[in-house]
């Protein structure tokens, strides 16, 4: 079973949203997971076709996706969308912002909106949401998985019950690839 994760991150806090995200999906038997950087060069469009399960990830600009995810997104209109190559595959996502709300959700009813339009069957977060700090989806999000970031180093932010969650929605996504491709 083949996961990818494609994402774009400006400061390297979404990228470890990304890395949680595939170790959590890595737990799962047979899951074999990608981390494809859309700033790493050209997407290999050839692996996402071949993939079980496809989750979109990126920081969250001014209440949008970011600029590069958003030109992913219009390049995989010719690659994918118009021969529907991504049709059925479980598609899920993540974002990340400075504010603790940042309207985080625009970015991720856009991905799922994106992942609906390519035929796509979207899963979201199955955590209530937590109390503390320390607690699975502190921030609050049912579309996805949503973190927080300070502006200091990615290696002190997100906070690792962001990661955390991010591991969790990776281990749901392979579990519901998984039962999808054995139906």
């Amino acid at each position: 079973m083949l996961i990818s994760i494609v994402y774009d991150s400006g400061y390297g806090h979404t990228a470890r949203q990304a890395h949680a995200l595939a170790e959590g999906a890595r737990e799962r038997d047979g899951a074999d997971v990608r981390l494809i950087a859309v700033a790493d060069g050209p997407v290999p469009w050839d692996v996402l076709e071949a993939s079980d399960a496809i989750v979109f990830g990126c920081p969250t600009y001014n209440g949008s996706v970011s600029a590069r995810f958003k030109q992913f997104m219009e390049a995989s209109t010719r690659a994918a969308w118009i021969p529907q190559k991504w049709r059925d595959k479980v598609a899920a996502g993540f974002t990340n912002s400075g504010a603790m709300h940042g309207d985080k959700l625009q970015s991720l009813v856009s991905m799922a909106l994106f992942a609906a339009q390519h035929g796509m069957v979207w899963v979201g977060l199955d955590l209530f949401p937590g109390k503390s700090a320390e607690e699975l989806n502190r921030v609050g999000g049912w579309l996805g998985a949503m973190a927080q970031s300070n502006d200091e180093s990615p290696e002190l932010s997100p906070i690792d019950s962001d990661l955390k969650t991010a591991a969790h929605l990776g281990r749901r996504v392979a579990a519901i690839a998984q039962r999808l491709q054995a139906a």
